[in-house]
């Protein structure tokens, strides 16, 4: 069954009359509580259904009840350039998975890689990345991007948004949600096949989201990509936007082989209002003969916004917690089940835990799988309590149709 193109506007339940009933028998602000507790992954299956089903689950209406009643995140994955592979929803509570539409494509640009995607309200943001242009010499050599996209959940639809000033891609990224606001931070021209090529910059940049435009900032005291940013603080004026490790410079070895030289500090930049303060350089948090290169970071937010987020990071098989008092990384906990093989692996915050995940592809044997299924391999997730100090674990079919690179994947959570 096919439903008519929906309206331009967001819809609210205001729109369905009094004849067209949600579920019959029961008011419609009843009926709405209740559908409001639908998985988000079937509800393009369901909108189908009947038109008054079809304008609530496209509605502002259903995002503000799931919101009041804190719903579960939801995993934002792109596997590949989102030019040409379509993103997907992951929920883990119902191990369930749902398509979205690739973004608009430009005929002269492709390998869109390096990217950055936040969440910031019911929207999911793509910003920059290095690729490749038909249109550039030599062809062989990644670009910087400055494009801005942004996916509305309520229209299920993406828009191009205003380019950012400096194009960049493996940079700092951090939502403003008290500010409609998003802050980026360094980058280059960094691409995966090419480790320790592409350039450097320092520009700071902030993204006004009722604006649709971008300020400059106080640029990073030094040259700085591939590194990781996230806000500290409250929704007040005392918030700061920390940036941590990355590279700078590079050095070859023997003379012909590039190495980047990493960075083993943090910045800081202390948020007030629409201006910001200076950059504060935080010394080294690394001790004598420990590892200097960062792993995967991820901050695990205080709901109650009493306590400073929580900051950790993946490293090999251990996950390390960042003590600010110290300014030292300590050992958290290790993964407690290993990969057979060396293998990537995805460090994400989903509902207040941390999720490492890594592809197997071994067979299950209460499960007949096709070629198919087997080449592409399972979704394997091992799931960490702080505060319990516990493990739990999960497993997922992968709706891909090439094997998943979890070294190169760009995922980001988001509340639905």
């Amino acid at each position: 069954m096919e439903m008519s193109i929906p309206p331009s506007s967001p819809p609210t339940l205001h729109e369905i009359h009094d004849a067209q009933t949600l579920i019959p028998g029961l008011p419609n602000d009843v009926a709405a509580l209740i559908l409001s507790f639908l998985p988000y992954s079937h509800h393009c299956r369901l909108k189908p259904t009947c038109k008054p089903w079809y304008i609530f689950l496209s509605s502002t209406t259903l995002l503000s009840l799931r919101r009041h009643n804190r719903r579960s995140h939801l995993l934002c994955i792109f596997p590949e350039d989102p030019h040409i592979s379509s993103p997907f929803l992951f929920d883990p509570e119902h191990l369930a998975w749902c398509p979205l539409p690739p973004m608009p494509c430009n005929p002269h640009e492709y390998g869109l890689c390096n990217f950055t995607s936040i969440s910031l309200g019911p929207h999911i943001y793509v910003l920059g990345g290095s690729l490749f242009d038909t249109r550039s010499f030599p062809l062989d050599r990644p670009s910087p991007s400055s494009s801005a996209f942004r996916y509305n959940f309520v229209t299920s639809s993406w828009n191009r948004l205003a380019p950012m000033i400096s194009p960049r891609g493996s940079f700092a990224c951090a939502a403003i949600p008290s500010a409609d606001q998003i802050i980026v931070a360094g980058g280059g021209s960094r691409h995966t096949m090419f480790r320790a090529a592409g350039s450097r910059i320092c520009s700071v940049e902030r993204y006004d989201v009722e604006k649709d435009q971008w300020e400059a900032l106080d640029g990073l005291p030094r040259f700085r990509a591939g590194c990781v940013g996230f806000t500290v603080g409250g929704d007040g004026e005392d918030r700061e936007f920390w940036v941590m490790g990355g590279y700078g410079d590079s050095r070859t070895v023997s003379g012909v082989f590039p190495v980047d030289e990493y960075y083993k500090d943090a910045l800081v930049m202390e948020l007030k209002g629409n201006g910001s303060g200076k950059w504060r350089e935080l010394g080294d948090m690394w001790g004598a003969g420990e590892r200097p290169r960062f792993g995967k970071i991820v901050v695990l937010e205080d709901e109650e916004g009493a306590n400073p987020p929580a900051i950790f990071m993946l490293d090999d098989y251990d996950i390390l917690r960042y003590n600010m008092d110290l300014n030292r990384w300590e050992k958290e906990c290790s993964v407690p089940r290993r990969a057979a093989c060396k293998t990537s692996f995805g460090f994400i915050v989903l509902n207040g835990e941390l999720h490492v995940m890594t592809i197997v592809n071994g067979i299950d044997s209460y499960e007949r799988r096709s070629r198919q299924q087997k080449r592409v391999g399972t979704l394997f997730v091992q799931i960490y309590h702080p505060r319990k100090k516990s493990w739990r674990s999960l497993i997922a079919k992968l709706p891909f149709r090439q094997p998943l690179d979890l070294s190169s994947t760009v995922m980001c959570p988001i509340r639905l």
